[in-house]
């Protein structure tokens, strides 16, 4: 059977940034669920993962995470934007999900967010009504941005 995905020029690599199958949460079902269903059905475009770690000795992940994030360690978030950089990743995929990512409120993640070269698509599985302040004001800087959301 033929995939119906259209493929679009200039799309070689996706790299989707959440936990990942074995840590055990619907955050890394869902991620590797993604990576897996994205590998499937666009086998021209190399799908992969940067994991976010709860504990420092990290998890057994399978060949699809090619690297890992520890939530708590802020000098990690500059080094996957480094690597997410050099490694020609074409657009990046967050899973956001509140206690995922380290600092206030997960802040930690602005700094990646704010040193990635690529487009970014985030999937906001939880919405505050009344989200902190500060987040949703460096976000607002940013180029393009999810506006109107609460």
């Amino acid at each position: 059977m033929t995939s119906v995905i259209k493929y679009y020029e200039g799309i070689d690599s996706v790299a989707v940034i959440g936990n990942y199958l074995p840590r055990q949460c619907g955050i890394a079902t869902f991620t590797t669920d993604l990576v897996e269903g994205l590998s499937a059905e666009a086998p021209d475009i190399y799908c992969w993962a940067a994991a976010m770690n709860d504990k420092p000795e990290g998890y057994a992940y399978p060949e699809k995470v090619r690297f890992e994030i520890n939530q708590n360690k802020l000098t990690d978030y500059s080094v996957a934007a480094q690597f997410l950089n050099i490694s020609q990743t074409d657009i990046v995929c967050v899973q956001h999900e509140y206690g995922l990512f380290g600092g206030p409120a997960g802040s930690h993640l602005l700094k990646l967010l704010g040193d990635l070269r690529m487009p970014v698509v985030t999937t906001l599985h939880t919405v505050l009504k009344t989200p902190r302040r500060n987040i949703v004001t460096s976000c607002a800087s940013w180029p393009i941005c999810l506006t109107n959301w609460w």
